[in-house]
């Protein structure tokens, strides 16, 4: 019995978390935002590091247009997309103690690593409080091998929703479809998704009943795990209020959830249930940890043998098994554009009022002390940033002046983001965003 209540207090807990924060009741989005607002953001972090020699053009060492200048090998799917690009090279993380991987760090702009906790909410989550308001306003997911991914279905690593709040991401495809979808599936989906729902709801019924009779500190305590149940419940019944409008996006559930050959099939279904998300509104910042957020992760579906801790220890410029990776990474972000730029929205498409951040979970190699981060951004976030360039900083400014100018792109215009002042005195000599990426 006690066994049972742990596992039963443990999804509540991880699965709340993974619904990404507090749900918006009454809406699947934001009518009312104005044209020209920014509406959604996507990350996507690949572990192992990004060199920066893979994605910017040899000889290429001081701020330029894009236009006229061929893209490398590793990222040479992006080349039509460069006058909605911007590579940024030359920001740092060495506050982040990024090594192996920056963990919550990463995404946060403060200490990480194995085992320590998020000291606050990192910038995708932040953002999700800030953009059009959304059933499910933060959704993350992450690709790792397929045994990780069996095993060990949900993991914090990236995202946090404050001090000590880690937001679990998603990896099996199945279990995510069914969250978001099963209300509107035919046979043994819709079969799982109501005999859960049952379960759910007679649980949290019950363990509303039995907190009642605990001492203060654990009814408190306890409190949160009904709460997790609470608004699991809450998001079916919402999505249920939606199921006419959720059946044109659902995406195809054929073998490659059901019967994986490889990890990447599992990679690319939890890609098309994420697009999804996106493109019916239900939520506006996605999350995709690559390797999720630590030093694992194999890619097998592309022919590389090679897995894990190894992949990091290769130079990756002219690596023929970086450049498959890398050249996955980008097919999967011209995927997400095409797919976005189908949509109209406002005067023009989804993609218009998108932004998309490509960057890595440890700087720009396994075994770094974050002395340089690049970043690719796709999009212009509504015309809020610049693009067609590339960008060279100093290694004075931390990522955290990009979080900050993202923070800017969308209206909240604080000076710092998880920085205090005597922390910026030793790692940031500006204060406020990177003013050649505002437009």
């Amino acid at each position: 019995m006690i066994n049972r209540r742990k596992m039963l207090m443990g999804t509540a807990a991880g699965m709340g978390a993974a619904l990404g924060g507090p749900l918006v009741p009454n809406r699947v989005q934001a009518a009312a935002a104005r044209p020209g607002t920014p509406r959604r953001v996507i990350f996507f972090l690949q572990n192992q590091g990004f060199d920066p020699a893979t994605c910017i053009p040899q000889g290429l060492d001081h701020a330029a247009s894009l236009s006229g200048i061929t893209l490398p090998e590793p990222v040479q799917a992006l080349e039509p997309y460069k006058d909605k690009m911007t590579i940024i090279n030359g920001l740092h993380g060495r506050h982040t103690s990024p090594s192996h991987s920056a963990f919550f760090g990463a995404l946060g702009g403060y200490r990480g690593g194995i085992g320590i906790p998020p000291s606050g909410a990192t910038i995708d989550h932040e953002l999700s409080q800030l953009l059009p308001e959304t059933i499910l306003p933060h959704l993350c997911i992450g690709m790792d091998a397929l045994e990780n991914m069996i095993s060990r279905p949900t993991l914090a690593t990236l995202s946090a929703a404050g001090p000590g709040k880690p937001l679990f991401m998603h990896s099996n495809p199945n279990d995510l479809y069914q969250m978001i979808f099963g209300g509107i599936a035919t046979g043994d989906v819709k079969q799982r998704f109501e005999a859960r729902s049952r379960v759910f709801n007679r649980v949290e019924e019950l363990a509303g009943q039995h907190g009642r009779s605990l001492p203060q500190g654990d009814r408190e305590r306890y409190g949160s795990y009904v709460d997790g149940f609470r608004e699991i419940n809450g998001l079916r019944e919402r999505l249920a209020g939606v199921s006419d409008h959720l059946k044109k996006f659902a995406p195809e559930y054929g073998d490659k959830f059901l019967k994986p050959e490889f990890e990447t099939d599992w990679h690319d279904s939890l890609l098309d249930v994420g697009i999804a998300t996106l493109k019916a509104g239900l939520t506006n910042v996605l999350t995709i940890g690559s390797g999720r957020g630590e030093i694992f992760g194999a890619w097998k579906g592309l022919g590389i043998a090679q897995a894990g801790h190894n992949l990091g220890h290769m130079d990756q410029p002219d690596n023929p098994i970086w450049i498959k990776i890398r050249q996955y990474n980008c097919q999967m972000l011209v995927k997400l554009m095409e797919e976005l730029e189908s949509v109209p929205e406002g005067d023009g498409t989804m993609m218009d009022n998108t932004l998309i951040v490509y960057t890595s979970n440890n700087a720009n190699k396994q075994h770094t002390n974050g002395d340089n981060w690049p970043f690719i951004l796709l999009g212009n976030c509504a015309g809020r940033l610049k693009t067609g360039q590339f960008i060279q900083m100093n290694d004075k400014r931390p990522i955290n002046a990009l979080y900050t100018t993202l923070l800017h792109a969308v209206g909240d215009t604080r000076d710092r983001f998880n920085m205090n002042k005597n922390t910026a005195g030793v790692h940031d000599t500006k204060v406020g965003p990177i003013e050649e990426m505002m437009a």
